[in-house]
Order: C-alpha cells, then sequence, then structure tokens
C-alpha cells in the first residue's frame, strides 16, 4: 500500500481519495487500525472538535500504529485540517492530549477589535516561510481554502512551513521532520492542492 487515508469517522475521506485518484495516485482509504500495516505514507484527514477526534483516534485503538509509524517508521504524514490539529499536544477546543508530534499546542483565534468573524472561512494566500518539499519558496502566489476556528501555534518557527493572515499571521502550515500538517483543505483547493498532494505523494 502507497498511501493510506486513517478513517475515525471525522474526515472529508472520500473527497481526500478523490483527488490522489484525479492525480493518478493510488491511496487507500483504512477503516481499521489494523489495515494500515505496511503503509508508505499517511494521510489524517479530519473536520470537528479536537477531544472528538482524539476520543475518535483512542477508542479506536489507533493511537499505538499511529505512533509506531510516524515515530519508530517514520513514514511521511500528512495532517489535514483537525487532523493538523491533532498533530500536536493539545487544543483549546479540548482537554484531551493530541498525538503531540509536532511541539505545538492549538489556540483559538483573538480577533477582537478587528471586526472579523470566526471561523475563518474561504480562500487564503498561503506563503511558504521557509524551503519544503510541499510547498516551495519562490513559486507562484498559492490560494487554499480555509475554514477553521483554531490554529497552531508552535513552539519554534522552525516548525512553521506557511503562514496565512486572518487579522494577524498565523500557521497554515507547519512539519516536525517526516510530519507535516496543513490547516487548509488541499482536496477544496483545485490545482493548488492537487501540486501539494502530488509532491506528497513523491516523498521518500
Amino acid at each position: 500500500m502507497s498511501i493510506a487515508i486513517a478513517d475515525f469517522g471525522i474526515g472529508n475521506i472520500k473527497s481526500v481519495r478523490r483527488l490522489f485518484e484525479h492525480i493518478g495516485v493510488e491511496a487507500e482509504i483504512v477503516h481499521e487500525p489494523a489495515g494500515l500495516e505496511g503503509a508508505q505514507k499517511l494521510v489524517l484527514p479530519g473536520v470537528g472538535a479536537f477531544d472528538a477526534g482524539v476520543a475518535a483516534i483512542d477508542d479506536g485503538g489507533w493511537r499505538p500504529v499511529l505512533d509506531r509509524l510516524a515515530l519508530e517508521a517514520k513514514i511521511p504524514v500528512l495532517g489535514i485540517c483537525l487532523g493538523m490539529q491533532l498533530l500536536c499536544r493539545g487544543s483549546d477546543e479540548g482537554s484531551r492530549p493530541g498525538l503531540g508530534w509536532v511541539p505545538a499546542d492549538v489556540q483559538a483565534f483573538s480577533l477582537q477589535g478587528t471586526g472579523l468573524k470566526v471561523p475563518h472561512m474561504g480562500w487564503a494566500l498561503v506563503t511558504p516561510t521557509q524551503d519544503n518539499p510541499l510547498l516551495p519558496l519562490g513559486e507562484e502566489e498559492q490560494l487554499f481554502y480555509h475554514t477553521h476556528s483554531y490554529h497552531a501555534v508552535c513552539d519554534s518557527p522552525d516548525k512553521v512551513l506557511a503562514t496565512s493572515h486572518y487579522g494577524y499571521n498565523f500557521a497554515s502550515a507547519i512539519r516536525n521532520g517526516n510530519v507535516f500538517g496543513t490547516q487548509f483543505h488541499p482536496e477544496k483547493s483545485h490545482r493548488f492542492g492537487m501540486a501539494l498532494l502530488k509532491r506528497f505523494s513523491e516523498l521518500a
């Protein structure tokens, strides 16, 4: 199995697979932890509340195999939206511990006095902050679709791959070694999303 899309029951699973198929990349939806064995890359989609996402992982028995693949086998991992937030230690939205693969915490938008509403929804420019394999520097402006009320705050700026702006700059893509996360939705972002998922599929 090349790419496994983990189905915890919390994500846009089919739309992610459809975009992989559209770019000619094989990706398999996996419905139980044992099905992840042999995966060469892993995608963690997700929508909804943080604690519900953690509960789906823990109650479904996913955490041990996820930890083994990400931390021991060190296969490339991509978390999308809530899936990205679950890569962090925890969230303002809940009390349960996240996967903790990225040294970061998830915080609510603080938009007092800006006139902006939460959630942040719509297309936004994503600006890479360092050279990286998913969002290369020096390319044309890259627009991705966002819908979220929370965002990751990394302990160190070297874990931030890209930023977007909504009232202030926030981390819209993060990385810790083999673990990547995007707050935006590549599967809803047309050619920009296709390019990102294609690059992810080509990671060694």
